[in-house]
Protein backbone atom coordinates (compact mmCIF):
# COMPACT_ATOMS: atom_id res chain seq x y z
CA UNK A 1 0.00 0.00 0.00
CA UNK A 2 0.76 3.67 -0.32
CA UNK A 3 -0.18 5.72 2.10
CA UNK A 4 -0.59 9.75 1.21
CA UNK A 5 -1.04 13.04 3.39
CA UNK A 6 1.24 13.93 6.09
CA UNK A 7 2.94 10.77 7.29
CA UNK A 8 6.43 11.54 7.19
CA UNK A 9 8.28 12.56 10.34
CA UNK A 10 5.48 11.58 12.19
CA UNK A 11 6.64 7.95 13.45
CA UNK A 12 4.55 6.59 11.19
CA UNK A 13 6.96 3.76 10.04
CA UNK A 14 8.11 2.53 13.38
CA UNK A 15 4.70 2.93 14.73
CA UNK A 16 3.82 0.82 11.63
CA UNK A 17 5.93 -1.60 12.68
CA UNK A 18 5.06 -2.01 16.02
CA UNK A 19 1.58 -2.61 15.62
CA UNK A 20 2.62 -5.28 12.93
CA UNK A 21 4.77 -7.62 14.87
CA UNK A 22 1.78 -6.84 17.78
CA UNK A 23 -0.70 -8.13 14.99
CA UNK A 24 1.78 -10.95 14.17
CA UNK A 25 1.90 -9.34 10.30
CA UNK A 26 5.06 -9.77 8.57
CA UNK A 27 6.50 -7.50 6.02
CA UNK A 28 7.96 -4.14 5.68
CA UNK A 29 7.62 -0.23 5.56
CA UNK A 30 9.53 2.95 3.99
CA UNK A 31 9.31 6.54 3.40
CA UNK A 32 9.46 7.06 -0.47
CA UNK A 33 11.12 10.52 -1.63
CA UNK A 34 7.76 11.93 -2.94
CA UNK A 35 6.62 12.35 0.71
CA UNK A 36 4.83 9.14 0.64
CA UNK A 37 4.88 5.98 3.13
CA UNK A 38 5.03 2.41 1.32
CA UNK A 39 4.17 -1.04 3.41
CA UNK A 40 3.61 -4.30 2.45
CA UNK A 41 1.44 -6.60 4.80
CA UNK A 42 1.82 -10.20 4.55
CA UNK A 43 -0.44 -12.85 7.06
CA UNK A 44 -3.35 -14.01 8.51
CA UNK A 45 -6.04 -11.98 6.35
CA UNK A 46 -8.10 -10.13 9.31
CA UNK A 47 -4.65 -8.87 10.28
CA UNK A 48 -3.65 -7.69 7.14
CA UNK A 49 -7.08 -5.70 6.85
CA UNK A 50 -6.85 -4.18 10.46
CA UNK A 51 -3.15 -2.90 9.33
CA UNK A 52 -4.74 -1.54 6.49
CA UNK A 53 -7.79 0.07 8.75
CA UNK A 54 -4.88 1.25 11.13
CA UNK A 55 -2.47 3.17 7.91
CA UNK A 56 -5.99 5.46 6.97
CA UNK A 57 -5.93 6.74 10.48
CA UNK A 58 -1.90 6.13 11.18
CA UNK A 59 -0.06 7.72 14.10
CA UNK A 60 -1.35 10.53 16.43
CA UNK A 61 0.30 13.50 14.69
CA UNK A 62 -0.18 12.15 11.10
CA UNK A 63 -2.91 13.47 8.65
CA UNK A 64 -3.29 10.70 6.04
CA UNK A 65 -5.53 11.55 3.20
CA UNK A 66 -5.31 8.53 0.87
CA UNK A 67 -4.53 4.96 1.45
CA UNK A 68 -3.68 3.23 -2.11
CA UNK A 69 -3.98 -0.71 -1.68
CA UNK A 70 -2.68 -2.83 -3.97
CA UNK A 71 -3.02 -6.79 -3.73
CA UNK A 72 0.43 -9.00 -4.65
CA UNK A 73 1.18 -12.46 -4.66
CA UNK A 74 2.81 -13.53 -1.13
CA UNK A 75 6.76 -13.26 -0.97
CA UNK A 76 6.77 -15.31 2.32
CA UNK A 77 7.97 -12.75 4.53
CA UNK A 78 8.77 -13.11 7.98
CA UNK A 79 9.50 -10.58 10.45
CA UNK A 80 8.54 -7.11 9.84
CA UNK A 81 10.89 -4.01 9.39
CA UNK A 82 11.76 -0.40 8.30
CA UNK A 83 13.85 -0.33 5.00
CA UNK A 84 15.50 2.54 3.77
CA UNK A 85 14.33 5.13 1.69
CA UNK A 86 15.42 4.30 -1.96
CA UNK A 87 16.66 7.45 -3.40
CA UNK A 88 16.34 8.31 -6.97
Amino acid sequence: MIVSGYVQGVYFRDTCRRMAIRRGVAGWVRNLPDGTVEAVFEGDPDSVQQMVAWAHQGPPHAVVDRVDVYEEDPEGLTGFEIRPTPWR
